[in-house]
C-alpha cells in the first residue's frame, strides 16, 4: 500500500475514532457524523492528484482536531440544568471577570475614552 493511501486511511480511521469519543451515547450524532465522514471520503475516492489528496488529508486532520477540542456534548439532567461532557482535550479559555466600571462602547460620546483606554492609562 502506498504511503499516500496509508495517510488517507489513517485520517479516515482517526476521524471515526474521534467521532466515537466526542458523540459517545448520542446515537443520532454518531450516525450523522459517520454518514458525513463516509460521504466525504467516498466523494473524493477517485482523486488522483497527489497534492489535492495531501490537502484533503490535512483538512481531515484539521476537522478531527476541531471535533476533539471544540465540540462539547451537553444533556439536560433536570429542567434547566445541563451536564456538559468536558474532556482533557477540550480547549478551555481564560474567563475575564465582569467589570462594573466598564464603559460600554455604545455609550461613548466624543472626547470620552473607552474602558480599554482607561485600562491602558492605568498601567502606565
Amino acid at each position: 500500500m502506498s504511503s499516500l493511501k496509508r495517510m488517507v486511511l489513517k485520517s479516515f480511521k482517526q476521524l471515526h475514532r474521534t467521532r466515537l469519543r466526542v458523540f459517545e451515547g448520542d446515537e443520532r450524532a454518531l450516525t450523522a457524523a459517520r454518514l458525513k465522514i463516509n460521504e466525504e471520503y467516498n466523494k473524493n475516492r477517485y482523486v488522483k492528484d497527489e497534492e489535492a489528496i495531501k490537502a484533503m488529508v490535512k483538512f481531515g486532520e484539521d476537522v478531527e482536531r476541531e471535533l476533539r477540542t471544540q465540540v462539547i456534548q451537553a444533556r439536560e439532567v433536570k429542567p434547566g440544568v445541563f451536564e456538559a461532557k468536558i474532556t482533557k482535550d477540550t480547549v478551555k479559555l481564560d474567563n475575564i471577570p465582569y467589570n462594573d466600571n466598564a464603559i460600554p462602547v455604545d455609550g461613548i460620546s466624543r472626547g470620552q475614552s473607552c474602558c480599554q483606554d482607561v485600562a491602558k492609562n492605568k498601567n502606565k
